[in-house]
């Protein structure tokens, strides 16, 4: 009896602890702006109609990007003679706007290199029924870190180009429209060689004075790497300079494979802006010889298991991939898209041999 009352009184005693719980680090938000509808479409030798453009903008908004540049508003009449079919491919746009699936919340950006591309923009958003979410409440302007192409894309300097996309950011921002900027060629140049990191300094300071919320760093040509990308944001962020790393995005093309290890190598200075665009579509039509931006497949896929969080469904994201490369008749550029995709090839076969009983041993055999 003695027993039993010692061994009652030692539960009873006996210290309780609290479940150990282990806490969830918070992950750094990456925000993606995905320029496959607009920059990737761009350099396609083909003219893409406007409903192909739209279902695109409709199956990457599914697949969960946010932000997506969907076109731009350069008319045919402002583009070189030589580059007549870059004009044409770019046309259509207004048409891309009405017939995507807008949601409200996402941004729906357009490029507008000068007054009378706004001019069609503003008349176009007149038009809208108030009641729809808006065709779009943003533009992008663009200039270069170098006259030499400066003056191949748009025939006019630097400092020439900047009295321009003045004019055209206080009349957008007047409209309420955000206005974001790119500078083309932040590394080298096709024409004249390295660019000076205080080149791409000063012009980022001047977009940023005329009312540019933020501004993309375009390494056009591709020839960057981790070393060059941390001289260029050393200089662009370091020593006197005032501009916050939180006012800058990478756009890094992905000639030479180093798209990837640009934007981790960016992560660490501070960036948390990065363009790309789906399958690796799209390079520079006044940069010879450079491949597509870097795939955003293959960025979803750097940052997983790390400490920044990315919008975007992968899987979602490498299907959309594999569709528009099959649209254009060409090769998706994105590693890991090719990957996924054949990894879907793969388990298609098993299910095919699982319903055939092996028939389809031979056909898997081959992958």
């Amino acid at each position: 009896m003695l027993a039993k009352h010692t061994a009652r009184s030692l539960l009873r005693s006996r210290p309780t602890f609290a479940a150990r719980t282990y806490s969830t680090p918070v992950r750094e938000r990456v925000r993606i702006v995905e320029v496959g509808p607009r920059d990737g479409l761009q350099n396609e030798s083909a003219v893409i109609p406007p409903h192909v453009k739209a279902e695109l903008v409709n199956r990457l908004t599914h697949a969960g990007m946010d932000i997506i540049e969907a076109g731009s508003f350069v008319s045919p009449k402002w583009v070189p003679q030589k580059d007549r079919s870059f004009g044409e491919r770019m046309a259509g746009t207004a048409d891309v706007l009405k017939q995507m699936h807008r949601q409200k919340g996402l941004h729906y950006p357009v490029l507008v290199p000068n007054v009378k591309g706004l001019e069609n923009l503003l008349e176009l958003l007149a038009q809208q029924p108030k009641d729809e979410v808006p065709y779009t409440d943003e533009i992008a302007i663009f200039t270069a870190a170098s006259d030499a192409f400066c003056k191949a894309n748009t025939n006019c300097t630097i400092e020439e180009s900047l009295a321009r996309l003045k004019t055209v950011t206080h009349r957008a921002t007047k409209e309420g429209l955000r206005v974001r900027g790119y500078v083309s060629v932040v590394i080298d140049c096709p024409y004249s060689g390295k660019v000076d990191p205080v080149k791409v300094r000063d012009v980022t300071k001047a977009l940023l004075e005329m009312g540019c919320y933020e501004i993309s760093l375009g390494d056009t040509v591709g020839t960057g790497n981790p070393t060059t990308i941390s001289e260029l944001l050393e200089t662009v962020i370091g020593g006197s300079s005032d501009i916050s790393p939180s006012l800058l995005a990478g756009h890094y093309h992905d000639t030479f494979g180093m798209g990837v290890s640009n934007i981790l190598t960016s992560l660490d200075f501070g960036l948390r802006t990065f363009d790309s665009s789906v399958g690796g579509l799209g390079g520079c039509p006044y940069s010879p010889g450079a491949t597509g931006n870097v795939a955003t497949e293959d960025v979803l896929y750097a940052l997983r298991g790390s400490r920044f969080d990315a919008p975007g469904d992968l899987t979602k994201m490498a299907e959309v991939g594999s569709w528009i490369s099959k649209q254009l008749n060409r090769t998706n550029a994105s590693r890991v898209g090719k990957a996924l995709e054949a990894r879907r090839a793969r388990d298609k076969l098993e299910k095919e041999r699982e319903r055939n009983g092996g028939s389809s041993e031979k056909a898997a055999a081959k992958l």
